[in-house]
């Protein structure tokens, strides 16, 4: 029987834990599998994809924009390539309602990987009937936590499988090694978050847990990421006279950083797996983050790997912040608890789960 073509489907890509757990999956499967095809409007995956067939637009027209428009043509190249090879299946990464109604349509099967809790794009009544109407029509659905794989059920009537982001942490070890010119430039508290300039990581969150406790210590904060919410930080360090303690900046390789930091702090207002806490792990570095949905409690086994605060609660963050200030000799236990929990989730062991579902399909 001829092996089926596997048709990657991931429309936009705007950077962070998504796109290196895509680029680590369909890496993987281009070795193991002879025949796969990637639809997407971004141009800047074609040097990361070896071994791939990349199907984009070849007007820039499609390139930019909103993501509504390169939606719309990565759908109609998904119907074009599926006509002219029937055997094939999809495996969706992104805009999976669309992705699933496409295949239902011409009777092709699809695997549907859900990246982020329902908390984030869920929002009404319509869109959670949307939702469980379709995802039910799907072969197989991903999701890449326990607590994930609950929401789904709950609110979908969908009984996902997990799959483990795949995390090799030799990699991140190695990448921390690398010398850098930017570095903490102060002797004080050394605090790193990492991830894009948005509403969804929640930045003004730790701005204000640290303005109401600055009077009490002295800290410097490194934010790492790019987005659109820039000048909503910078205007808020600066009118709180937070600008001198806090840095802005963006760089490919975060992890010489963060092996320099005291604290990894993570404020996220909802997660799917969050790569950036298995990567300070990785470092041994000890972590504040909020428990959203999803992910989180679970990296942090419901706070024995790391503290937890309430969610989007700044005060709380404050407590957490000084609790840690004034045990810090005393957490390593939870540092090295975490870092042996990081099996759970390493790459060699999760990426044979991810081939084991594409041999099913």
């Amino acid at each position: 029987m001829t092996e089926k073509k596997i048709i990657l489907f991931i429309p936009s890509i705007e950077g962070g834990g998504v796109e290196k757990n895509f680029f680590i999956i369909s890496r993987f499967l281009a070795q193991k599998k002879k025949s796969v095809f990637l639809i997407t409007a971004e141009k800047k995956l074609l040097n990361k994809t070896n071994n791939i067939k990349i199907v984009n637009p070849k007007i820039n027209f499609w390139r930019k924009g909103t993501r509504l428009r390169k939606y719309i043509i990565c759908i109609l190249l998904l119907i074009k390539l599926i006509i002219k090879n029937r055997n094939c299946f999809v495996f969706s990464f992104q805009a999976n309602v669309y992705a699933i109604i496409i295949c239902k349509i011409f009777r092709v099967k699809i695997i549907a990987r859900s990246n982020s809790s329902p908390s984030g794009w869920s929002s009404n009544f319509l869109k959670k009937t949307i939702f469980k109407i379709f995802f039910k029509l799907a072969d197989i659905l991903i999701v890449n936590s326990k607590e994930f794989k609950k929401e789904m059920n709950k609110n979908y009537s969908v009984n996902p499988k997990v799959i483990y982001n795949p995390f090799d942490k030799k990699k991140i070890v190695n990448f921390s090694n690398i010398k850098i010119q930017k570095k903490f430039q102060s002797n004080k508290l050394k605090i790193i978050t990492v991830g894009r300039l948005v509403d969804q990581k929640n930045h003004l969150c730790l701005l204000k847990a640290l303005n109401n406790i600055k009077d009490k210590i002295k800290f410097e904060l490194i934010i790492i990421g790019k987005g659109k919410n820039y000048y909503q930080i910078k205007d808020y360090s600066f009118n709180n006279n937070l600008n001198k303690d806090v840095r802005i900046m963006y760089t490919n390789n975060p992890f010489p950083l963060i092996k320099q930091s005291d604290l990894f702090i993570l404020t996220s207002k909802y997660e799917g797996l969050p790569n950036v806490l298995l990567e300070a792990i990785a470092l041994k570095k000890f972590i504040i983050s909020s428990d959203c949905p999803t992910g989180p409690k679970e990296i942090l086994d419901n706070g024995k790997g790391g503290y937890l605060f309430k969610n989007n609660d700044y005060k709380s963050l404050s407590a957490k912040i000084l609790k840690f200030v004034n045990n810090k000799k005393y957490l390593k236990n939870k540092i090295a608890y975490a870092h042996k929990r990081l099996n759970r989730f390493d790459y060699k062991k999760n990426l044979i789960k991810y081939l084991n579902v594409i041999n099913s399909i």
